[in-house]
């Protein structure tokens, strides 16, 4: 579906504690009322953030390698879809390139009108860069 990269002047482990604190931080609020609203699964965080097994509102981590890759997956009435981050180092050694894929289904007519309303109206894609940019902010203050 989608794919945005941020390239971090940090370590891929200062740049998987700044993902960890950020994600970790999306974990109440808007964030589960939301998840409550669309019928998401799961729809309440439990365990620490970024661990396999753990839950964001709407999301399982279903695979987790510190510092190199995040899996995370969800579903809700209108869609199925996975979350996937990965830690790459830059090919200059001057720090990680953080990646976020998006990948979803949103089958039948009511799918296809919230694929449109999320990615079409280029929201799902602003809050995508505007997380990777406060992961890029914190890893980077980190290594000062």
């Amino acid at each position: 579906m989608d794919e945005h990269r941020v390239p971090v002047a940090a370590g891929a482990a200062e740049v998987w504690r700044a993902l960890t604190e950020v994600v970790g931080r999306k974990r109440g609020g808007r964030s589960e009322a939301y998840a409550r609203l669309v019928r998401a699964e799961p729809a309440a965080a439990s365990g620490p953030a970024l661990v396999e097994g753990s839950t964001l509102p709407g999301m399982r981590v279903v695979e987790s390698a510190p510092g190199r890759r995040a899996v995370l997956a969800g579903r809700h009435f209108l869609s199925r879809y996975t979350l996937l981050f990965e830690l790459v180092p830059r090919p200059d050694g001057s720090g990680t390139v953080l990646v976020a894929g998006t990948y979803a289904v949103s089958p039948g007519p009511l799918g296809f009108a919230y694929r449109q309303l999320v990615i079409g109206s280029g929201a799902h894609g602003k809050l995508v860069r505007r997380l990777l940019a406060e992961v890029r902010d914190r890893a980077e203050r980190g290594q000062a």
